[in-house]
């Protein structure tokens, strides 16, 4: 194959996994804190129809963002008080939380059909080639010739991994998805940690949804997310709870959403819906190979999905 059009297909991969990193970083930092929230999808819809909103209204790039996070936010927020402090079921909450933010972007985004962001806004995500790192043959091209949302997106798996894994508050975060009983024994105050990743988690949900609707299709359309939400969620479990995995994990799951269109133009004959289930089929795989792994290495953090209610400690 020639090597030209694989570097054009892995560097589309990387723009089209961008949008699930975000998704399966703010889910990581969401059940790294005991809560499994199954309104990934939700979180990203109401980021991407706030921040095309915004956008499409003020042409700030910068509000855009912004919205779309405290939209993302904000649906965290409903999931948190549910399972937080009423202690709800988490499933049951968080494909509610689903349903209600597919709603939302239907009843937000109905007058928004069809409209296109303007040049002066899309002007804000042009393409940034990094000194010395893009000049690197091939890798510079693939991995570091992209708008600024995707180097934001390895920055903030960079530090997830860092905050996890060499801070004190990363530590007290994983103690408190583990064990939250012995955290708060420890003095760790369980629900601000809870509240606090969570809402965070929401936020990086929205930007992911957030970069679909302003960068990869500048154009607002229904369900926009298209399921990648649920993708994300797999995500986590794929990449073990571990931020650096879920790098490789993205762009993977990236390569898959767009190797149908890549392969139009070879002359292979195969039905479009075989390659749009591509993502899905091997989602499932993939959750089947890592339940027969049983190491605590992809063990998911022990209070996983369990409301805690501090006086029965």
């Amino acid at each position: 194959m020639n090597t030209v059009l694989v570097i054009a297909f892995l560097k589309a991969a990387v723009i089209a996994g961008t949008p699930l990193l975000f998704a399966t970083l703010g889910e990581i930092m969401t059940e790294r804190a005991g809560n499994l929230n199954l309104g990934v999808e939700g979180m990203m819809l109401m980021g991407a129809v706030m921040g095309f909103q915004v956008g499409y209204s003020t042409s700030n790039p910068l509000l855009a963002l912004i919205a779309a996070a405290l939209a993302g936010g904000a649906g965290a927020l409903i999931f948190a008080f549910l399972t937080v402090s009423l202690r709800s079921n988490q499933v049951v909450s968080g494909l509610a939380l689903t349903i209600f933010g597919t709603g939302f972007a239907g009843f937000v985004g109905q007058g928004l059909v069809g409209l296109k962001l303007s040049e002066k806004f899309s002007a804000g995500f042009l393409k940034i080639k990094l000194p010395l790192l893009g000049d690197i043959p091939a890798l510079g091209e693939i991995f570091f010739n992209h708008d600024i949302l995707v180097y934001i997106g390895y920055l903030t798996a960079i530090i997830l991994g860092l905050y996890l894994y060499n801070t004190r508050n990363g530590l007290n975060l994983r103690a408190v998805g583990e064990n939250p009983a012995a955290a708060d024994a420890a003095s760790v105050r369980v629900t601000r940690y809870k509240y606090l990743h969570i809402l965070l988690g929401g936020a990086l949900c929205g930007i992911g949804g957030a970069y679909l609707s302003l960068v990869y299709v500048p154009v607002w359309q229904e369900n926009i997310t298209a399921g990648r939400g649920w993708i994300a969620v797999a995500l986590v479990i794929f990449s073990s709870w571990n931020p650096y995995k879920a790098v490789f994990g993205a762009f993977l799951f990236g390569g898959l959403d767009i190797i149908g269109f890549r392969l139009q133009g070879t002359g292979i004959v195969i039905s479009q819906y075989i390659f749009a289930m591509i993502p899905y089929l091997v989602t499932i795989i993939i959750l089947v190979v890592v339940s027969f792994k049983k190491d605590r290495k992809n063990a998911p953090p022990k209070s996983l999905g369990e409301p805690y209610f501090r006086e029965e400690r």
